[in-house]
């Protein structure tokens, strides 16, 4: 089977690790992704950034318990490598803008058989992806910008590209090219209103500084969510020290290393162009919009950052499917989450566990005894994109709906609405076990389980 995965960022090298693992037989399987992603052309250096839609690296992200899980059940090697280069933590603390907490959640899933408990990952967007793009030989992601993807139903899909090279055809192609990729278009070709990205409103910059700024302010195993007024503010240590000695466990909490991620995210009715701003301008308004709350730990943050980069808010409407003649979307080109969520990069690695072994489960259910052709490989991806779908798409829906209700919280608002907040978070706080409970569910969530129970029960 020709198989052709439309971006190289967390959704695309997941996807070709996870059939690499799961399909039967032998595949051929190319990444193309519009920038160079080789490792010995990309900038090295721990949080640099590269400039594709799909490849935004230069900030930090929050891997809880079931993207975890996808990763260990993938390899505990890149799982190992990728907890090595970032920090567990234990617990979220949601703060006012003058430091006191309101609300501590615990972020670690139930216990394992042994009894350990897998704790929520603070990383680098950069270090995540590198760690995946690592394990997929160069040969196999090719740098061409594609132009357009034709569902054909009745023969291959084809992918064209903007150098004017021989379009290439493949019996599926992954949509892993995110909120603004073109592949959906092959999906509603006659129907751009429906896959348009929604800008939020919101804009986030953030980026990271020497821990030993603030290692005197922050608990080790923290992840700290500041609430106020005029906008929010977000911050962990993204790396364990190199001498702990548990620094390869997410079981484990360590002592912080020299690296602290931030982040600010705040209401901007027009969407900018990051593109054409001004940089110091950003850091200038950014020290303004928090000059009077009184944290120490944000103070000096802004004593010292550098804004890099800015990141608009997007989503995606309600897509009314993700597949079309053997075109299957997944992460942000199918769903994209707002930051609020804490979740986009585990659905997204979710979304290629499922995906490869319901096909997996698909490809094995084919006839026997002859060469599959290109009907019965369509046949195989149609019906485990639309088992994908049935299953993914409630549990996707439901988290979104959550993010977009906290989204709220970092919208500007009123004195008087501001402590309204402050004293439902305290309220709320006093019910540790009740409060945490709907973000336990989402944790300890088991992929491969539920698509292990869904096909016994389909071939009951």
């Amino acid at each position: 089977m020709k198989i052709i995965i439309i971006g190289g960022g967390i959704s695309g090298c997941t996807a070709y690790l996870q059939f690499r693992k799961h399909l039967p037989g032998q595949h051929d399987i190319t990444i193309y992704e519009a920038y160079d992603t080789h490792i010995n052309t990309i900038n090295e250096d721990r949080h640099g950034e590269t400039h594709s839609s799909t490849l935004v690296v230069g900030g930090g992200l929050g891997l809880f318990p079931n993207g975890l899980n996808v990763l260990k059940r993938l390899d505990e090697d890149i799982l190992r490598d990728i907890v090595r280069g970032g920090y567990s933590i234990a617990h979220q603390d949601l703060r006012s803008k003058k430091g006191t907490l309101l609300m501590r959640l615990d972020s670690t899933a139930d216990p394992e058989e042994d009894g350990k408990r897998m704790h929520l990952l603070g990383t680098s967007r950069h270090s995540l992806w590198r760690n995946l793009r690592l394990r997929i030989p160069d040969a196999d992601i090719l740098t061409k910008r594609i132009s357009k993807v034709i569902a054909n139903s009745d023969g291959r899909n084809l992918v064209y590209f903007t150098d004017d090279s021989p379009p290439v055809e493949a019996d599926l192609v992954i949509g892993a090219d995110g909120v603004k990729g073109i592949t959906k278009k092959a999906i509603f070709p006659d129907r751009e209103d429906l896959y348009t990205p929604e800008y939020q409103g919101l804009v986030g910059v953030g980026g990271f500084i020497s821990s030993e700024e603030v290692r005197d302010l922050v608990d080790d195993g923290s992840m700290n969510l500041v609430f106020g007024g005029n906008g929010f503010f977000g911050y962990f240590f993204s790396t364990s020290a190199a001498s702990a000695l548990n620094r390869d466990s997410v079981y484990h909490i360590n002592k912080p290393g020299e690296s602290l991620a931030w982040w600010s995210t705040y209401a901007v009715d027009k969407c900018p162009d990051p593109r054409t701003l001004n940089m110091k301008e950003i850091a200038n308004q950014l020290r303004e919009r928090h000059e009077n709350w009184s944290s120490p730990v944000i103070q000096r943050i802004l004593a010292s950052l550098e804004v890099k980069n800015m990141y608009p808010t997007w989503t995606s409407p309600q897509l009314p499917t993700w597949e079309r003649d053997g075109i299957v979307l997944v992460g942000d080109a199918a769903h994209a989450l707002p930051s609020t969520s804490g979740q986009g990069s585990s659905q997204a690695l979710e979304d290629v566990e499922a995906f490869s072994m319901l096909l997996s489960h698909a490809l094995q259910g084919m006839s026997q005894g002859s060469s599959p052709d290109f009907k019965s490989y369509k046949a195989a991806i149609t019906t485990a994109a639309r088992q994908y779908m049935e299953i993914r798409r409630p549990r996707v829906q439901s988290i979104l709906e959550n993010a977009q209700r906290m989204q709220n919280s970092k919208r500007g608002m009123s004195v008087i609405a501001e402590y309204v907040m402050y004293c439902a978070m305290w309220i709320a706080g006093c019910f540790p076990g009740k409060i945490s409970q709907p973000l336990k569910r989402v944790i300890n969530y088991n992929i491969a389980d539920v698509v292990k129970d869904y096909i016994e029960q389909q071939t009951e």
